[in-house]
């Protein structure tokens, strides 16, 4: 991870990577999810004989998907949202600029202690 701070161009730079990314870490934590949930039955009603590979792949996928995010200093806030925040400076102050998956642009920011339920037009 970085420390890098965005401004609202840097952030709106990013949506395009972000829009495709964000669908496939929801995707691939629903199916790790359901992968974990079908094991775990299956070795509680007879000790085990399931294969796990969707469960390897969909974690291959997850991994790669949150390590580019962490490598670009977006923050994932909530996968099934998707919602992120940039890490951004307003007055002299830490803020995050905010933006969910479905949004046209980054229009809102918050405090550094703030989160979604609080965020303020830019």
């Amino acid at each position: 991870m970085t420390d890098r701070i965005f401004d609202v161009g840097q952030a709106e730079a990013a949506l395009p990577m972000l829009r495709d990314l964000l669908p496939r870490v929801r995707d691939a934590r629903r199916a790790l999810v359901e992968a974990s949930e079908r094991i775990t039955a299956a070795v509680e009603a007879d000790g085990g004989g399931v294969s796990g590979s969707d469960w390897f792949t969909a974690q291959e996928h997850l991994r790669a998907d949150l390590t580019t995010l962490a490598e670009e200093g977006i923050l994932l806030r909530d996968p099934e949202m998707g919602l992120v925040d940039f890490p951004a400076e307003r007055d002299g102050r830490r803020v995050f600029l905010c933006w969910r998956l479905g949004e046209a642009s980054v229009g809102w920011f918050h405090e550094e202690h703030a989160g979604f339920s609080r965020r303020q037009p830019l």
